[in-house]
């Protein structure tokens, strides 16, 4: 029950963050975006860390999932602000969404059970991603735009499954707030130093509550992802993944955004595949 609790509470709080992040790299960047989204989420995170102080059971190997889980993290999160620049969010978050069945499939590869029908399932969410990726509206143009960003997309999303998996180990090891800290530690060290050193650290009245917001759930985010974690990282890491229908409902709402019937179609089979693929995981 925990591991569908966290993977539920991780997949609103994403949400929240999608939709924030998604409006304010339009606004002040990709870079600037992700610099301020992680120095939110460290400030937060770091009294955490300090007061639950070094764990013992901190050792080489630990330390190296902390560093694959932050730089996963970190580029999927570039690669996938850099697409929502260019494409729709309900097609971006769909896509990138499918981190959860990458991260289930490394799971499974080191020793959770899966059913036999999840081959077929992954497949059918294959399918999904290229309907949306590749269905455009007749314009040339935004159909090269909205294929870029779908590759962009697909980068993001093996990415963060990678990430997500290592998370997933971390939580198991370490205190809560440690399996929280690496993407924020590695996001200002390697994104929003260089950026404030070189003054090109950018921040407008506009955007400041939407990095506020999108560092704030990025965080409890993950921390309900790593609590879920706990009792099952590929139950957790599949249902997280929801968050790609909340955020194509969010953006349908907030933004008035709409895919071609294709792109639905491919947003659909992405979403049910995946609901699909926690069943038969669970």
């Amino acid at each position: 029950m925990l591991a569908i609790l966290g993977g539920l509470g991780a997949a609103t709080m994403w949400t929240v963050t999608t939709i924030c992040s998604s409006r304010s790299s339009r606004v002040i960047g990709v870079g600037s975006t992700l610099a301020w989204v992680m120095l939110v989420g460290l400030a937060i995170t770091f009294p955490f860390v300090i007061a639950s102080g070094v764990p013992a059971d901190l050792d080489g190997a630990a330390v190296g999932r902390l560093v694959v889980a932050g730089g996963g993290n970190v580029l999927g999160l570039l690669l996938e602000y850099r697409a929502f620049r260019l494409g729709k969010v309900g097609v971006v978050s769909s896509i990138a969404s499918t981190e959860g069945a990458i991260a289930a499939l490394i799971a499974v590869a080191v020793g959770e059970s899966i059913s036999p029908g999840a081959g077929v399932t992954l497949a059918a969410i294959a399918t999904g991603v290229c309907l949306a990726a590749l269905a455009g509206d007749g314009d040339q143009r935004a159909e090269s735009r909205e294929a870029l960003s779908a590759l962009f997309a697909v980068g993001a999303a093996l990415s963060f499954g990678i990430s997500v998996y290592a998370t997933g180990r971390v939580s198991q090891e370490l205190p809560i707030p440690w399996a929280v800290l690496p993407a924020r530690a590695v996001g200002v060290a390697a994104v929003a130093i260089p950026l404030a050193v070189t003054a090109r650290l950018r921040i407008t009245r506009r955007a400041a509550p939407l990095v506020a917001v999108a560092g704030l759930c990025e965080v409890l985010g993950f921390a309900s992802f790593a609590i879920g974690a706990r009792h099952g990282i590929a139950v957790t890491a599949v249902l997280g993944a929801q968050f790609a229908a909340l955020s194509a409902l969010a953006a349908r709402v907030l933004f008035h955004e709409r895919l071609t019937r294709l792109q639905l179609v491919g947003v659909v089979v992405i979403v049910a595949g995946v609901a699909i693929l926690a069943a038969l995981i669970a």
